[in-house]
């Protein structure tokens, strides 16, 4: 059976293009380049609460350092470092090669040098942590929303949950939606161009990981603002067309989490620029509702105009 060392040498060890020094040593050395501020996060997958214990390992590989390259992309950083710890139960060298396989796509996709990081035994548990630049003084944040900023989301939410749903529950989907609920699933595409694009244009800004409500209130309470969401502007058709029910449908958009989408808002003279950004990145960039004063309330318009509480919430670890 491999050792430690061997198994990092073999599966976890590649030429870095802008680290110092990368693995290999106690720690690693990095250069942030002048002017820049360093944006780091850190997320844990872990196998029964996060993933089935027969998903993929390619895919385990990609969505370990997507969910935090996702997070880099919120603040409208630029992914520059990854480090990787693993936990796991045998030293399986196949299962290994696929899954650092499927990491280094995301890794050379998005531009990160793995610079360190360290394994163990023990049940599967997948630990990544992420450092990218942002220009001094520029980070989206959570907090800068005002009251009149519009609300908006990227791409397709709720594909994810939709996922989950079919492999967990057997959803019946069409053809089409299953492949596609299953890729937003396994393989979530973190929004960095986006989030550059947006460094000067979004006041405030997150993703979409634990569902749009739930981060949108996350929002809401550091920029202490209320938000109208119109329900005829929220992008179901797609998630209809992937065969899913409207009231799951619906679900799945509002409260499903896992699509790592972008959640932001801006002053409604950037909605021009915003609709030329779509077209310019070939992302769908929907306009969804508006910020008011009414701190931390989230209220959604019906289609025939009646105002009420929507009753999801967003996924929390302990209360499941």
């Amino acid at each position: 059976m491999p050792g430690e060392f061997d198994l990092i040498r073999r599966h976890f060890t590649r030429p870095a293009s802008h680290t110092a020094l990368a693995a290999g040593d106690d720690a690693a050395l990095l250069a942030p380049r002048a002017g820049m501020q360093l944006a780091v996060s850190t997320d844990m997958l872990v196998a029964g609460t996060h993933f089935f214990a027969d998903t993929e390992p390619t895919d385990l590989g990609w969505k370990t350092l997507a969910v935090n390259v996702s997070d880099l992309a919120a603040m409208g950083a630029e992914p520059r470092w990854a480090f990787l710890a693993l936990a796991l139960p045998t030293a399986d060298d196949a299962w290994l090669a696929a899954f650092a396989d499927g990491l280094f796509a995301c890794a050379e996709n998005f531009g990160l040098d793995l610079a360190g990081g360290d394994t163990t035994r023990g049940p599967l548990n997948l630990c990544a942590t992420v450092i990218g630049e942002v220009p001094a003084g520029t980070a989206l944040t959570r907090a800068g929303a005002r009251p009149g900023d519009l609300l908006w989301v990227s791409g397709q939410p709720g594909r994810a949950a939709l996922g989950l749903q079919a492999l967990r529950d057997g959803l019946a989907l069409s053809a089409a939606g299953r492949t596609a609920c299953l890729a937003a699933l396994h393989h979530p595409q973190p929004r960095v161009a986006l989030g550059l694009a947006l460094r000067g244009i979004a006041s405030a800004a997150l993703d979409v990981s634990d569902g749009l409500l739930g981060d949108l209130r996350h929002l809401l309470a550091a920029s202490r603002c209320g938000a109208l969401i119109e329900h005829a502007a929220l992008p179901l058709g797609a998630l209809l067309a992937d065969g899913a029910p409207p009231a799951i449908a619906e679900a799945a958009l509002l409260g499903g989490g896992d699509d790592y989408e972008l959640l932001f808002t801006a002053p409604p003279a950037q909605r021009d620029t915003l609709a030329a950004m779509a077209g310019e990145l070939a992302l769908p960039l929907h306009c969804i509702g508006q910020l008011n004063a009414d701190s931390g309330q989230v209220l959604l318009r019906a289609p025939d105009g009646s105002v009420h509480l929507p009753t999801t919430g967003g996924y929390d670890h302990f209360a499941c």
